[in-house]
């Protein structure tokens, strides 16, 4: 392994009574907009309502903020026995589904059961964008997780009549465990195609795509209509990357700083999907994620590689997973905690073991606490 949140009482006794009334009606009333007999995901194939755009998060979901950073001394360092060249889990999700139709899939339950146990493990979830720009702020003694979505499948996002992600969709169940477990984090990336979240419609994909973000998830890239890269000329590649970056830009989305390659293929000409420009729409990533099959190395070490990002598979140890997917991995890191990377909650500074010094990047910015 590499180092890798009045007037009388009666009258006001009255006004509270039909303000509770009001608010009761209001939340179990279906949404007006939303379509006779519409359902949420998993009743009878039914396709969700498309979800609305909210300017900020509704009360009852958690928030994606970190807390305050601090200054870690060397000796604060110890205490936590920070790590920031230790190694990286980045998940990798596909369709979450009841009723598992590939190996790769996942049940909503098996999710749950995963997450959770991240939670308990002491890991707080960041984007592949904070990854890969090495801004993983989280607590002093916690370690980072990127949970990553491909294909913008329907059962990533959706959401109920009022308002709230459905309950098995990959976003419900991240809110679920958020709310379980305060230090969980709400946040993850999905890497859509040119149909992001099953929908077809570019008002639906925009509504989606900011309700989002506006909520600290991130939203990019993993090409138009997910070919094998290797096998196209260099001029398609280029197009099917900046096509989806246009449509997220229609969409009002940040560009992408991240790119997941579809099924992990890295084509010939690497600068292919680095950066390029079709048809005035340019792009240029910080980050280009695989499709496996080990924890990443931190993004502060000199062999870390950002064109090409370790990810894992989430799923069980059966069959060709036996060693190379989730529940391995994640046994491997904690039977191995000197191996994983721990923070110092200091994002100004790199504290890493004293044996540890020289395996650290020195244009990072940082400074370098070494204990």
């Amino acid at each position: 392994m590499r180092s890798p949140i009045p007037l009388t009482k009666i009258i006001i006794l009255a006004n509270l009574v039909v303000v509770a009334v009001a608010v009761v009606v209001l939340l179990v009333l279906p949404s007006p907009s939303a379509p006779p007999g519409e359902a949420r995901p998993g009743a009878s194939g039914a396709s969700p309502s498309p979800p609305s755009a909210a300017p900020s998060p509704p009360p009852e979901l958690p928030s994606a903020e970190l807390p305050p950073p601090i200054t870690a001394s060397a000796e604060f360092a110890r205490q936590v026995r920070a790590n920031e060249a230790g190694a990286v889990p980045i998940l990798m999700y596909h369709r979450i589904t009841a009723r598992r139709l590939a190996s790769i899939d996942r049940t909503p339950a098996q999710m749950r059961k995963e997450l959770e146990r991240l939670a308990r493990d002491g890991y707080v979830p960041v984007t592949a964008r904070e990854f890969a720009t090495g801004r993983m702020d989280i607590p002093a003694g916690k370690h980072p997780v990127v949970l990553t979505f491909d294909d913008g499948h329907s059962s990533h996002f959706a959401l109920e009549a009022d308002g709230t992600p459905a309950r098995d969709t990959a976003v419900g169940i991240i809110y679920q465990v958020a709310v379980k477990y305060p230090g969980f984090r709400p946040v993850a990336t999905f890497w859509v195609n040119r149909h992001p979240f099953g929908l077809r419609e570019e008002a639906d994909q925009e509504r989606a795509v900011r309700w989002l973000a506006s909520r600290g998830f991130e939203v990019a890239n993993h090409t138009w209509s997910h070919p094998n890269l290797p096998s196209l000329p260099k001029k398609k590649i280029v197009e099917q990357v900046a096509r989806v970056e246009g449509l997220l830009r229609r969409l009002g989305v940040p560009p992408s700083e991240t790119l997941a390659l579809p099924f992990g293929a890295m084509p010939r000409k690497r600068s292919t999907v680095q950066s390029g420009k079709w048809h005035g729409v340019s792009y240029r990533f910080k980050g280009v994620f695989l499709a496996g099959a080990e924890p990443s190395v931190s993004p502060f070490v000199k062999d870390y590689n950002w064109r090409a990002i370790q990810r894992i598979q989430s799923n069980g140890r059966k069959g060709e997973c036996r060693k190379w997917c989730s529940e391995y991995w994640l046994g491997w890191l904690n039977k191995h905690p000197h191996e994983r990377y721990t923070a110092d909650g200091d994002p100004g500074r790199i504290s890493v073991p004293r044996g540890l010094r020289g395996s650290i990047r020195t244009n990072r910015g940082q400074k370098i606490n070494a204990y």
